[in-house]
């Protein structure tokens, strides 16, 4: 499966985005799909994932009221949804999808990655 990752921008704090990671040559509902940042000199986080029955896994509990993820089966894509954006969310943005249901939170259990799309929020 191929993944496209797109809808960062330059943003300022307290402002909203939408990302979505859209795939090809697979069909998303069959995978865990996550989201991951990365900001310069620091390793690739998880934001959250989503399992095949739609569960969600955050990596830190004060994202669950900022971030969402969600699915368009419909249109074989997967949306964050951002809001509330601080300058500490600054990052280049993944999105990753695997087969599996455990181990959401290590970059290792993906096996599909979409290029970054980046996202800047600065006042």
């Amino acid at each position: 499966v191929q993944l496209q990752a797109s809808g960062g921008g330059l943003v300022q704090p307290g402002d909203s985005l939408r990302l979505s990671c859209a795939a090809s040559g697979g069909t998303l509902s069959s995978y865990s799909v996550a989201w991951f940042r990365q900001s310069p000199g620091k390793g690739r986080e998880l934001v959250v994932a989503v399992m095949k029955n739609n569960a969600t896994v955050y990596i830190y509990d004060s994202f669950k009221g900022r971030f969402t993820i969600s699915r368009d089966n419909a249109k074989n894509t997967v949306h964050l949804q951002m809001n509330s954006l601080t300058l500490g969310d600054s990052a280049l943005y993944y999105c990753a999808a695997t087969k599996l249901g455990t181990n959401l939170y290590y970059t290792r259990t993906y096996d599909y990655w979409g290029r970054g799309t980046q996202v800047t929020v600065s006042s």
